[in-house]
C-alpha cells in the first residue's frame, strides 16, 4: 500500500514592483497601516526600533514587526522584517512575512513601490486636521511625494481640490503634475517657489532630502496640517526648528522610533503623540481652526508587514 502522500506546503507569493502596482490600492494600503497603527496602540503590534548593520560604505537596515492574530476575524498572526541598504538610495527593499502558528513563510516582497505607498498610507491616515477638498501644496518630486498623492487620491474625506508642486528642477515638477493629473485625476500645476507651494495651502507636505530648511516659518498659516518626510536630524532637517514650537500638535506613527535618535532628532525634546493614539480616540487631535498639527514620520516598523500581508489576502 502506498503510504500517503504529505500535503505540499503553499510557496509563499513573490511581489515585484509590477504586482505592487497592479494589486495595492490606496484603500487596503490604508486600512492595512490603520489596523496596525491601532495594534500598535493596543499593544498588540510588537514594533522595536530599527536595527543598523554596518556594511564599511553604508548600512543594512532591518525594521521587524509581529501583529497578533485576531480570532474572532480568523485572520493568523503574521511577522516579518523589511531589509534595505543605505549606500544606494534607488536600491531595492525587501519585505518577507511568515505566518506565526505555523512558521510558513508567505510572502515575499521586493523593489522599490512598496515602501513609498505605505508612507503615503500613514500620511493619509495623519490628516487629522484639514478639510476635505483641501488645497494643498508638495516640496517634492520623487517617489515619497507621489505615493502621498497616491494615498490621498482614493480617499473622500481628503482628497485635494488643488495640488501645487514645487521642485528644484521646474521641468520635472512640470512632468510630475502632469503625471498627477493623468493618472490620480487630480488638479496639479507647477509652481516657482517654495513659498508659492506653502502660503494659502491646508495641507502642506514636505518630502525632499535637503539637510536644510525648504521652507519658512511664517509662511504656514494657522490652521495649516504640515507633513515632514525628509531629514530631521540636529544637523539636517528640512523644517525649520520654529515650527514645533507653533505646533499645537506633533504627531508620529512611532514615538519609540523618534525616541531612537536620542538627542540627534530634531523634535528630540518634543513631546509627540502616538498617530495610532490619535485614531483610538486617546489622544487629542487638532483642537481648533487654527491649530498648526504636524506630523513627522519616521517609520513604524510592522506596517510594511501589514501591507505585504494584506496582498497576499487580497
Amino acid at each position: 500500500m502506498t503510504p500517503p502522500t504529505a500535503p505540499r506546503t503553499p510557496a509563499p507569493v513573490l511581489l515585484g514592483d509590477a504586482e505592487v502596482r497592479a494589486r495595492l490600492t490606496p484603500a487596503t494600503a490604508t486600512a492595512a497601516v490603520r489596523h496596525a497603527l491601532l495594534q500598535h496602540q493596543a499593544g498588540r503590534l510588537a514594533a522595536p526600533p530599527r536595527l543598523h548593520a554596518g556594511l564599511g560604505g553604508g548600512e543594512l537596515v532591518f525594521t521587524v514587526g509581529a501583529l497578533a492574530a485576531e480570532g474572532a476575524q480568523g485572520v493568523a498572526g503574521v511577522h516579518g522584517f523589511r531589509a534595505y541598504g543605505t549606500a544606494d538610495r534607488s536600491g531595492e527593499q525587501l519585505v518577507a512575512v511568515w505566518e506565526s502558528t505555523s512558521g510558513r513563510l508567505t510572502a515575499v516582497v521586493h523593489g522599490q513601490e512598496l515602501g513609498p505607498r505605505r508612507t503615503g498610507a500613514v500620511e493619509a491616515l495623519a490628516r487629522t486636521g484639514g478639510p476635505a477638498g483641501c488645497r494643498l501644496g508638495l516640496i517634492g518630486t520623487g517617489p515619497q511625494g507621489w505615493a502621498q498623492l497616491w494615498a490621498l487620491s482614493a480617499s473622500a474625506s481628503h482628497r485635494p481640490a488643488e495640488v501645487v508642486v514645487f521642485g528644484r528642477r521646474r521641468e520635472r515638477a512640470e512632468r510630475f503634475a502632469a503625471r498627477v493629473r493623468e493618472e490620480l485625476d487630480l488638479a496639479a500645476r507647477a509652481v516657482d517657489s517654495a513659498r508659492a507651494a506653502v502660503q494659502g495651502r491646508e495641507v502642506v507636505i514636505v518630502a525632499t532630502n535637503s539637510p536644510t530648511p525648504v521652507l519658512e516659518s511664517d509662511w504656514v498659516a494657522p490652521g495649516t496640517h504640515l507633513s515632514t518626510l525628509g531629514p530631521k536630524s540636529t544637523t539636517h532637517y528640512e523644517l525649520p526648528p520654529e515650527l514645533a514650537e507653533r505646533a499645537a500638535v506633533i504627531a508620529t506613527d512611532s514615538p519609540a522610533q523618534a525616541g531612537s535618535y536620542g538627542t540627534d532628532h530634531l523634535l528630540g525634546p518634543t513631546p509627540l503623540t502616538a498617530l495610532g493614539a490619535v485614531l483610538a480616540g486617546t489622544a487629542p487631535g487638532r483642537g481648533g481652526h487654527d491649530d498648526i498639527t504636524l506630523f513627522s514620520s519616521v517609520g513604524l516598523a510592522g506596517t510594511e508587514v501589514a501591507i505585504a500581508a494584506a496582498l497576499t489576502r487580497a
